[in-house]
């Protein structure tokens, strides 16, 4: 049997490591390091268990030049009995037995108890992953170019991954990834997080990488698929610099007096829109504000329309993010929209959909996220039939008559209420002595209530 080369593990999208970064060589070490006599890659000696680590790190890196300067190297801020501890709890034959993507289940978990514990006020980094699932289930992405000019921590594209690997191909032979994030931790996130799901990307971060003054990577009008979750409504954008960066093929939202864009909400939609090919479709988070706004919002959404482009418009409800709990909306644009659907568009109302799984935070379930994708299938196919109160489909000449408001509420109506079979009159009868008898209870308990106030010498 031939041995184990770095080659065989680069063909199935994984990194190969050197024996002093193995988990195996970590756990084995002597408990005293420094009388150890272990050395670094260019000789230096190793004294505790965080140097040891850190050089592992350093050996990560040198596998792959998407991961050179990303890993922390600071594991000597840590006593060598909690590293020796932490080694030791993850030395466990059930991870093994697990199977899958073990690995990147793990850093998503620890990402999301991150994402809970720290989040920026407007969820920059973190999209709840129910969401995420939701939207690349709409757009069904197998091959070409997808685009987050958003991207924290990259859930997108680990999304997207395991879409295309259950479609039975490779992400890394199908899809091309490209990111920015201005905040270079964040883009450190993400890197390590396509790292441990087997995927590549290109990533960019710092002020280059702000999607507001600058194009990364080149790509306006080059994208198959562009996903995202920007973060809502920014303000104090400067307008010049916006302008100058283009993509704004709908014209500049509104400008104050100091000459900035008070709220970039559609300074990201038009880019969403730009940076799309001829066929090319996206989705993306959106603060539900934006359906409706008005000024140069609206005139903005009005061209979108307009264009025969703007694909489904879903309503999600409350608590689905970790620092916020205002509803949003998932926008979806599909530049090869059937010439049949190009005056359509469909809306759906999710906001009764989710499950509460902590106190604070909702998610989608696979049933609700099947739901809906099931439900833009048939509207795909020109099969769909409305729903009162879940879905419904629209004309453009119906959405002008409401002003280019594309909130779906607007279009779905009411759901229908079920009828119990009792007559309205008998009802209504039911109904007003009931209430009648509430009222005569709480008169009574008002006395009472007068009696002992006025017994201890108040009156009320």
């Amino acid at each position: 049997m031939l041995p184990v080369e770095a080659s065989d593990f680069a063909s199935r999208s994984a990194l190969f490591l050197p024996k002093e970064a193995q988990y195996a060589y970590l756990v084995a070490l002597p408990e005293n390091i420094s009388d150890a006599g272990l050395t670094t890659a260019t000789g230096e000696p190793i004294n505790s268990l965080g140097e040891v680590v850190n050089n592992a790190m350093e050996l990560v890196e040198q596998q792959s030049e998407q991961l050179s300067g990303v890993l922390p190297k600071n594991y000597t801020i840590f006593s060598d009995e909690l590293l020796s501890e932490l080694l030791r709890i993850f030395n466990n034959s059930a991870l093994d037995e697990v199977g899958g993507d073990i690995i990147g289940r793990i850093y998503e978990y620890f990402l999301n108890k991150f994402a809970k514990n720290i989040a920026q006020d407007d969820g920059v980094f973190f999209t709840p992953k129910s969401l995420v699932k939701m939207i690349v289930n709409v757009l069904e992405p197998t091959q070409g170019v997808l685009l987050d000019p958003a991207c924290g921590s990259g859930g997108m594209f680990v999304q997207t991954g395991d879409f295309v690997e259950q479609a039975g191909m490779l992400a890394n032979n199908t899809m091309t990834f490209y990111g920015q994030e201005k905040v270079e931790y964040n883009a450190q996130l993400c890197l390590m997080n396509l790292a441990v799901h087997g995927l590549t990307g290109v990533i960019k971060s710092g002020d280059e990488a702000n999607t507001f003054y600058h194009d990364a990577h080149n790509l306006n009008g080059c994208c198959d698929f562009v996903m995202a979750n920007p973060p809502f409504n920014v303000d104090k954008v400067k307008a010049e610099s916006a302008q100058s960066a283009g993509r704004l093929p709908f014209g500049m939202p509104a400008v104050n007096k100091n000459k900035e864009v008070s709220n970039a909400n559609y300074l990201w939609i038009s880019y969403f829109y730009s940076y799309l090919n001829e066929h090319g479709r996206a989705g993306f988070v959106m603060a539900s504000s934006a359906t409706d706004s008005q000024g140069k919002d609206k005139d903005i959404r009005q061209q979108l329309v307009q264009t025969g482009h703007v694909d489904v418009m879903v309503s999600v409800g409350n608590n689905f993010f970790y620092t916020k709990s205002l509803p949003c909306s998932l926008w979806f644009f599909d530049k090869s929209k059937r010439e049949e659907l190009l005056d359509k568009v469909l809306f759906i109302d999710a906001r009764k959909m989710g499950t509460m799984v902590t106190r604070k935070l909702r998610e989608l379930t696979d049933a609700d996220i099947q739901k809906i994708a099931a439900t833009y299938q048939a509207f795909a196919a020109g099969t769909l039939e409305d729903v009162k109160g879940f879905c419904a489909v629209a004309s453009t000449e119906e959405i002008a008559r409401q002003d280019y408001i594309l909130t779906p509420g607007r279009y779905v109506g009411i759901e229908e209420q079920q009828d119990d079979g009792e007559p309205f009159e008998e009802k209504m009868a039911r109904l007003t002595g009931e209430l009648s008898e509430l009222f005569r209870q709480s008169h009574e308990l008002e006395a009472q209530i007068r009696e002992r106030l006025r017994g201890i010498g108040y009156e009320v």
